[in-house]
């Protein structure tokens, strides 16, 4: 069934936008079912080191008829306990380990679980991809913390809405899993909820993504280069509050976008290739980047079939890293589009067993997390599958972070019923928002 956008004049604030009220129930903390945690410290690779940012994200289910959900919050929590008998690492919390870096301890603190309530039925949420933390952080329950030792791994909400249909709120270290990593457990736990084994159980050990000894950095690594000295105001546009923006291109506007990043030569770019450069060139344009200085582009790469040999199916963890490109600012703006596909496409090329082994090395030696001074990064969910999730009532009607994790951050979601078009989302200063608006119209 499509997922409707209802008119709600009385639960509308004066900016038009929804008055959601969410009444949340004390919170219990989850457990894995019947058995206790192996104890000690779960190990945490390079490339976890990397993403210590807690995501966000919403799950929208609608009612159904077939299935009343006034049970949902009891199906939910029981069958995460369960399904946390394979993905125990969720039920510690982070510590320092014998090596200096961040580990699991494996001591029981648990995952908080929270049911909620909305005064409003879940169609008034309207699309939720259009970014509204003020809205969508009421369907995410993140208790506080006063440091990253304190911060569950993992923490969930279920909140019912007055027409039957219910949200599932997620807060998520992303250091415990990538977006492939969060989908198969999201799958697990739903074959868990259905009473299914599960079809692709956890492979748990990270091990087989250590440094090597002795480490070996074969590759200059500009994804970790800090450019910030090299800026002519770093810290001036880092002092403005961001507005989000929500951009939906569709699949016409996405073959025109790739008929004008092709060059004169060659086929045409993947969309993702494409969008990347559009939207990392658009953004430097807005943000009036002076010519001389470095613009820097980050974008997510899986490295599971990159390895050599590839990473376990299963593999429970981060199998990303980050392909970089560099260049100063004038290079990318007064160059055709084509340019930075160019770019993109090479830094996608380079990234292979050996860089990515090297990657981890560079880690091992020197401490460091990629730097974001003068960087845009991009993220794409357009292939994880996050609406495929049942858990007994249906598919996801939509999904969507809560917010982005950082003012670098841009963000692509598959978009409409089926899913063929691609949402950009990103926050921008308002005068560089307004700029970027006015360029996203080709």
């Amino acid at each position: 069934m499509p997922f409707h956008f209802m008119s709600a004049r009385r639960e509308l604030r004066m900016d038009g936008k929804l008055s959601l009220k969410v009444t949340r129930s004390p919170q219990e903390v989850v457990h894995p079912a019947g058995e206790s945690t192996p104890g000690g410290y779960y190990f945490l690779g390079n490339l976890d080191q990397n993403l210590v940012v807690t995501m966000k994200t919403v799950y929208c289910f609608q009612a159904t008829d077939y299935r009343s959900s006034d049970d949902v919050e009891r199906v939910l929590r029981t069958s995460l306990e369960k399904v946390l008998v394979e993905f125990y690492p969720f039920d510690g919390r982070f510590a320092v380990g014998n090596d200096g870096k961040l580990a699991v301890k494996l001591d029981g603190s648990g995952v908080p679980f929270v049911a909620a309530a909305a005064d409003c039925e879940i169609e008034q949420l309207g699309d939720i991809s259009i970014p509204e933390p003020e809205k969508l952080g009421q369907l995410v329950f993140s208790p506080p913390a006063s440091n990253v030792f304190e911060e569950p791994l993992l923490a969930v909400q279920v909140t019912k809405f007055k027409c039957g249909g219910f949200s599932l709120g997620m807060a998520m270290n992303h250091s415990l899993c990538d977006g492939i990593s969060a989908v198969e457990f999201l799958q697990a736990w739903a074959e868990t909820a259905r009473d299914l084994p599960l079809s692709l159980p956890p492979f748990l050990d990270r091990s087989i993504l250590a440094a090597r000894r002795p480490p070996a950095i074969e590759y200059p690594h500009q994804e970790y280069a800090d450019i910030a000295e090299s800026l002519s105001s770093p810290e001036a546009s880092n002092a403005l509050p961001l507005i989000h923006r929500c951009f939906i291109l569709d699949p016409p506007k996405i073959h025109r976008l790739k008929q004008l990043a092709t060059g004169d030569e060659g086929a045409p770019p993947s969309s993702f290739v494409a969008l990347s450069g559009l939207v990392w060139r658009f953004r430097t344009m807005a943000l009036n980047t002076p010519q001389t200085d470095p613009t820097k582009l980050l974008f997510a790469v899986d490295g599971r079939s990159r390895l050599e040999p590839p990473l376990p199916a299963g593999f429970f963890g981060n199998g990303i890293v980050f392909a970089c490109c560099l260049c100063p600012a004038g290079d990318l703006v007064n160059r055709p589009l084509s340019h930075a596909v160019r770019m993109i496409q090479e830094a996608n090329r380079g990234i292979t067993d050996r860089s990515i082994r090297s990657a981890i090395d560079h880690y091992e030696v020197n401490r460091v997390r990629p730097s974001l001074a003068g960087t845009l990064v991009i993220t794409a969910w357009t292939r994880l599958g996050f609406r495929a999730t049942d858990f007994g009532w249906g598919c996801a009607a939509q999904t969507a972070p809560a917010e982005l994790p950082g003012r670098e951050v841009a963000l692509f979601l598959p978009h409409g019923e089926d899913g063929k078009s691609t949402a950009v989302i990103l926050g921008l200063p308002a005068p560089a928002m307004l700029a970027f608006q006015k360029m996203m119209d080709f």
